[in-house]
């Protein structure tokens, strides 16, 4: 992996890894806090960032194209994760929505699912943009 000192573009890099890191330190710590782990889809987020982890962990230690491609695969289930999270977290807002008020009009009951408190539905949206900075750090790196 390029060095701190060697270029401006290689201390972007490391900024966003730091920053990639530090948002999934943090989104870690608050799904563990709130309990996300009920169920078998609710513990994918958790998986996919302790796996991120994992393999930045790896790609600073032994810098290689390898673990550049796991990480890349790896943001890109973030990225798939956060789209496949938007849509469940939307649709129990709105089943709940329903629950209250089968006559809603459709349009009413998108509404008041995106502005629901519990489940947050944009929420997952942090996946998205994990991966997102993950790919961003990964573009045309040295190690490819």
């Amino acid at each position: 992996m390029e060095r701190v000192s060697t270029s401006p573009l290689a201390r972007i890099r490391w900024w966003l890894l730091a920053v990639l890191v530090l948002e999934l330190v943090g989104t870690l710590v608050e799904l563990l806090l709130l309990q996300h782990f009920e169920g078998l889809l609710q513990c994918v987020p958790l998986v996919l960032i302790v796996l991120t982890l994992l393999l930045v962990a790896w790609h600073v230690a032994r810098p290689r194209p390898a673990n550049l491609l796991a990480l890349q695969v790896t943001m890109c289930g973030l990225v798939l994760a956060g789209f496949v999270g938007i849509r469940v977290h939307l649709q129990g807002a709105a089943e709940f929505q329903l629950e209250m008020d089968r006559s809603q009009p459709r349009w009413n009951v998108f509404k008041k699912a995106l502005q629901a408190q519990a489940p947050p539905a944009l929420a997952p949206g942090v996946m998205l943009q994990m991966g997102l900075l993950g790919l961003v750090y990964a573009y045309r790196h040295p190690e490819e």
